[in-house]
């Protein structure tokens, strides 16, 4: 295959789709969504089988427990694939919403109407069901898509493709809106990320190492955060029946998400307290601990931590802790090391909380709740495209409002500038 002369075909299909889904009514992007759904559960075990292969061979390749946790499709995440479609589905269509109408002194009425923003392109790894979330989002958000997921998913992915295409289909609207990438060839992504006159934003999902190189190389504007180091914060005021139920699990819900509590921060005033219950559930579920010396003090099994355990994403059942001060040296620290991700407190004094929302700068900022709610499905989006670290346009999850842009309208009668 010529990769350059294959993602060239598929940017003009999609810049071509591009101009019909923008202009396809709510009722027809609504049915795409539900027959799509309805094509995804009817194709249960045909997922399965070719998830099955995908898994197969990364553990033939010795991926990470993580990556492989990432990988698997199960007969619950396919439902929720389908449930997602659905909600999505009954979601409110932004796309043509005309906010901020307002009258002038010269008799004109301006305001702005919602967009679509074109073509989207999609670079994930691991995680089939990005490929139903991102293309349901796509869809309703009237953008048409290029789908790039990971080599070890190439089967999953594609099976659902075949289900997006069935859904489309059936609605009346071409195969092309969402285009899911048939070969591994990594040249396929810097043939994507620099087809200017095909795509108008990147958005990828997946490890640092991939967003590292998109930032130096793509040419095209990017939906993105790089890495999730987050926090939570244990004040003194804290109640810890509360606090012991959201650090655990912030930590151990899940291991390899971006939102995964990575550093914990506990005042000095009830680390006594609070330290050693937690570290028995962490320690009792396999959790490495490594600690400031305050930490260790308190918990001698905490292994040490070093300045580089602040700033690490682990994804992995390792959790960093320290004990501080107080409120200014916990937003001290994650203003330091920090992502700009997921950050939580727990506390019952609400002033405490109140200072926390506002001077921690983060796309997420949570109050009493666990960081692992930091998602666009537990938002009320439906799903995400991803989440977003970048303080223009889009911040945190990525629904649809975040896939459209906004232009302004005037109205007139007959005026003219005098």
């Amino acid at each position: 295959m010529d990769v350059q002369t294959y993602m060239h075909g598929v940017g003009r299909q999609a810049r071509a789709a591009s101009r019909l889904i923008a202009k396809a009514g709510t009722a027809t992007k609504n049915k795409a969504l539900t027959e799509t759904a309805q094509a995804i559960e009817r194709a249960s075990k045909l997922l399965i089988n070719a998830n099955a292969r995908d898994v197969a061979e990364a553990r033939h390749k010795n991926l990470d427990d993580a990556a492989i946790d990432r990988l698997i499709l199960t007969p619950q995440t396919i439902a929720a694939m389908a449930d997602g479609l659905i909600q999505i589905a009954k979601l409110p269509d932004p796309v043509g919403e005309i906010i901020g109408l307002r009258y002038r002194p010269s008799g004109i009425q301006v305001g702005q109407m919602r967009v679509p923003l074109g073509v989207v392109g999609i670079i994930y790894e691991s995680r089939p069901n990005v490929t139903a979330d991102a293309a349901g989002l796509c869809l309703k958000s009237g953008n048409a898509a290029i789908l790039r997921g990971g080599s070890e998913a190439i089967h999953s992915n594609q099976a659902i493709a075949a289900c997006v295409r069935e859904g489309l289909v059936a609605a009346g609207l071409p195969e092309t809106v969402v285009q899911v990438i048939e070969t591994t060839d990594r040249a396929a992504v810097g043939e994507l990320i620099t087809m200017q006159d095909y795509v108008d934003v990147i958005v990828p999902r997946g490890g640092k190492g991939l967003i590292e190189r998109l930032m130096r190389e793509s040419r095209i504007p990017m939906i993105k955060h790089l890495h999730g180091v987050c926090h939570v914060y244990i004040d003194d005021k804290a109640d810890i029946d509360k606090a012991i139920r959201i650090a655990d699990n912030a930590k151990t819900q899940r291991l390899g998400t971006c939102n995964t509590l990575e550093t914990l921060l506990v005042a000095r005033g009830i680390a006594q307290k609070i330290l050693p219950p937690l570290a028995k559930i962490y320690l009792g579920k396999g959790i490495e601990l490594r600690g400031d010396e305050a930490s260790r003090a308190i918990v001698p099994q905490m292994n040490p931590a070093r300045e580089e355990d602040w700033y690490t994403e682990y994804l992995a059942a390792i959790l960093s802790v320290r004990v501080v001060d107080g409120l200014d040296q916990a937003i001290e620290h994650i203003t330091t090391y920090g992502s700009q991700h997921t950050d939580a407190i727990v506390t019952e004094d609400i002033t405490r909380a109140r200072r926390f929302i506002t001077e921690v700068d983060s796309s997420s900022v949570m109050v009493n709740a666990s960081t692992r709610f930091a998602d666009g499905y537990e938002y009320g989006l439906g799903a995400e495209i991803g989440i977003s670290t970048d303080k223009l346009h889009a911040r945190g999850p990525v629904g649809l409002e975040g896939l459209t842009s906004l232009k302004y309208v005037v109205f007139g009668d007959g005026h003219i500038r005098l």
